[in-house]
């Protein structure tokens, strides 16, 4: 086991992210189920379902804390954990405890030398700027947010029957504003006490 997850803490170095990380994917591995299945059991989207192995996102306790069975030492007990649990019953307490903690995130950017993902950056550049123009023409001046965001890959069939993927981007807009000093609530130089 980890011993990152004995401490309950989120891993700060690569090399125990990379270790938790292992131990996620192999209880994953282990349940014999896909990312797709295991999002689909506890209503996640799959690429959310993927992002928790990875230590990317942070498992959330939504509502449901208030049903919480209190385990300090684990800090374990949330709906999520459990639904989490149930879908992939070779996690750990002590796992599922530290995918509660905010992760650390983070791009490895020997990444960027797989192909598949060279290729999705590439997409995004090349595309950025119309993508850019689409956007501002239908929603003002502004960005998509990649927090209030979802993000999901599906596998459809094309027109000849071949295999495609499609990968959707569902972020919230964040137009930009006029920065009028009556409306900074930041300190102006005047503090208060």
């Amino acid at each position: 086991m980890c011993s990152t997850t004995k401490a309950v803490l989120a891993p700060r170095t690569r090399d125990a992210k990379v270790e938790f990380v292992e131990e996620l994917l192999a209880a994953k591995a282990a349940s014999g189920k896909s990312f797709d299945q295991i999002a689909a059991e506890c209503g996640w989207t799959n690429a959310y379902a993927a992002q928790l192995f990875f230590n990317q996102a942070q498992l959330k306790e939504g509502a449901a804390g208030k049903l919480k069975v209190a385990v300090p030492q684990l800090r374990f007990g949330m709906e999520m954990a459990a639904k989490l649990q149930v879908a992939v019953p070779q996690l750990s307490n002590e796992a599922l405890a530290v995918m509660q903690r905010p992760p650390v995130r983070g791009f490895d950017t020997e990444l960027a030398q797989d192909p598949l993902i060279y290729r999705l950056v590439e997409a995004v550049n090349h595309y950025g700027e119309s993508l850019r123009a689409l956007i501002n023409e239908q929603h003002g001046d502004g960005i998509m947010s990649a927090i209030d965001f979802f993000v999901t890959a599906d596998k459809i069939t094309g027109k000849q029957g071949e295999g495609r993927v499609a990968i959707t981007f569902n972020g919230k807009f964040l137009p930009h504003i006029e920065q009028l000093a009556e409306n900074n609530t930041a300190a102006t130089g005047a503090k208060q006490h």
